[in-house]
């Protein structure tokens, strides 16, 4: 990530200061100009390091010919090399010292320092001061700062100021990353908070400086003395912490890595699908939660929620972890077709396509999950609500793929519902399940299908048909067949598309929606199918979809009356 963080300082002799900064130095690339001459690996590099211990020593001189420099302002002095972490799988350098490398970095960061311990607070949005805040322009750089208080016994109003920026000119990345930043940055500041509240203890015990300010007799010649003494304290004094100033550094360096690692750019071809809209939105909005529950207080409150994300499981946290399942799971969705049959994998991709709950009922939760996993790939992640394996009967409100235990006892209700299928794994030969290969699964286990259904699958939706044309030739491979299937998803999720804006944002009549129908190609032989499937995908669309849409629908209606 290109992005620098740096810890500042409100001096009450000298005003903000910067005390510690770390910044990630990318790996040169190769260039025709370097290749033409011998140069020596790392010149440029050594060469960018003595420039920015330059600079800090050039700041630091020129700050104690003037008289403002003191403790409180310094954290590590001119002739300390500083701290360097390299990341051996990227090549990143990340170097902390008190000042940047490079001198536009440092007015950067130092207008930034300024900024965030004087003007740049809200009092609306950090109360008592502290807080975090965004800031910045195109030019300057955009920050996301975060101030605070530690404690002080010789300070004025037995605190000082502090605050952590972080400096990028990408403006939606910081943005973006500001649930992460702030959880990870509390932490930081916390620890710091808590450290110097011990020294600050034990200071007030062995001397209270209230008392000792009560009854000292104060002078105008006698008060910038006594300032000018209180205020050389630095951090480390503060904290007693011996190896603050490399902790830091770690922190910082971790920080930088993991932001820039958590997201990543990809070149999208067009607009975004929908599958990718409904998973940052998810990402955006399970990250928004934790941040809210971790600033919460009391513990009933996170018991319930920890009981509520055992059922929010992620679309692509259930996969990321069934690699760490054993026993034999299910590849794909022509694997699932050889083990369970063509008819009865017909009866249950249509009871899926249709919105109906789906549940396993085994005691391997890896090969469960497996068969979740491939059966979701034939609907869009909007209408994937999932609970991969649990000990009790969870409602279809909450979810439509459900892993139960042999030993749950499906409710009856459900049993006799034309809205659910059932799927009892049993093991013939459970004994021998470690000794068998994966490939084996039709004679380790007997699968049986259960459903109150009485209507025909056989006969669509047309999507289903297709995909099984494409299952069933043996010369298209497994790869083919999966793009063959995601076009399929696409081709209906734009038909759903538009039956969403005729049908909900115009409020047309049936008859114009069965017009419209008919011009989608959803009409004839398993119309009945089709229409179910485009209601139940019209459930998964994205927030970020249906927003524009009621926006771009109601700008139009006001156009034409202004």
């Amino acid at each position: 990530m290109n992005a620098l963080v740096a810890l500042c300082h409100f001096c009450e002799l000298h005003g903000p200061r910067t005390l510690f900064c770390t910044e990630a130095l990318h790996p040169p690339s190769p260039s025709p100009s370097s290749q033409a001459g011998p140069s020596v690996p790392g010149d440029r590099d050594r060469d960018g390091d003595r420039e920015g211990e330059g600079l800090t020593m050039r700041a630091n001189s020129s700050a104690t010919q003037r008289g403002e420099m003191c403790e409180g302002c310094r954290s590590l002095p001119a002739s300390h090399p500083g701290f360097v972490s390299i990341d051996d799988e990227t090549g990143i350098r990340f170097l902390s010292h008190q000042h940047p490398r490079q001198p536009q970095l440092f007015s950067v960061v130092r207008q930034a320092c300024v900024r965030s311990l004087s003007c740049e607070v809200n009092s609306d949005v950090c109360p008592g001061r502290e807080g975090p805040i965004f800031f910045g322009d195109e030019q300057h750089g955009f920050v996301f700062s975060h101030t605070f208080f530690i404690k002080d016994s010789l300070a004025r109003g037995f605190q000082r100021w502090y605050s952590i920026v972080m400096v990028a000119m990408d403006r939606i990345y910081l943005i973006n990353s500001w649930p992460f930043l702030l959880r990870h940055l509390r932490l930081t500041i916390q620890s710091l908070q808590s450290t110097a509240l011990k020294v600050f203890d034990n200071e007030q015990g062995v001397c209270p400086q209230r008392a000792v300010r009560m009854n000292s007799v104060f002078s105008p010649a006698v008060f910038p003395h006594q300032r000018s003494g209180n205020a050389a304290r630095s951090l480390t004094s503060l904290t007693e912490h011996p190896n603050l100033w490399a902790s830091l550094h770690s922190s910082f360096s971790w920080l930088l890595k993991a932001c820039g690692s958590r997201l990543t750019e990809k070149l999208l071809e067009g607009a975004p699908t929908e599958d990718t809209l409904v998973l940052i939105e998810r990402q955006t909005e399970q990250e928004e939660e934790m941040s809210c529950w971790e600033g919460a207080e009391g513990g009933g409150s996170k018991t319930r929620h920890q009981s509520e994300s055992e059922l929010g499981h992620d679309f692509l946290c259930d996969d990321a972890k069934l690699d760490e399942l054993p026993g034999p799971k299910f590849k794909s969705l022509r694997h699932l077709r050889q083990v369970l049959g063509a008819a009865e994998f017909r009866q249950l991709a249509w009871h899926v396509l249709m919105g109906n709950q789906v549940i396993l009922r085994g005691a391997d939760p890896g090969l469960i999950q497996s068969a979740f996993t491939v059966l979701k790939s034939l609907l869009p992640v909007g209408c994937v609500r999932s609970v991969p394996y649990s000990a009790q009967y969870e409602e279809a409100y909450k979810c439509n793929f459900l892993g139960l235990s042999p030993d749950v006892a499906i409710p009856t209700h459900v049993s006799s519902s034309e809205f659910s299928v059932l799927v009892d794994v049993s093991s013939e030969r459970g004994c021998q399940i470690s000794a068998v290969g994966e490939d084996s699964i039709s004679s380790l286990y007997q699968f049986t299908i259960s459903s109150a259904n009485t209507q025909p699958t056989d006969r669509g939706p047309s999507l289903l048909n297709k995909l099984e044309v494409a299952l069933s030739n043996e010369n298209l491979s497994v790869d083919v067949v999966s793009h063959c299937l995601l076009c399929l998803k696409e081709e209906w999720m734009n038909k759903v598309k538009v039956l969403f804006k005729f049908s909900k944002v115009d409020g047309r009549g049936r008859e114009d929606t069965q017009k419209v129908l008919a011009l989608l190609g959803t009409t004839g032989p398993g119309e009945e199918d089709n229409v179910r499937l485009l209601k139940f995908w019209m459930t998964g669309l994205s927030k970020t979809y249906k927003s524009h849409l009621m926006t771009a629908v109601r700008g139009g209606e006001r156009s034409p009356s202004q």
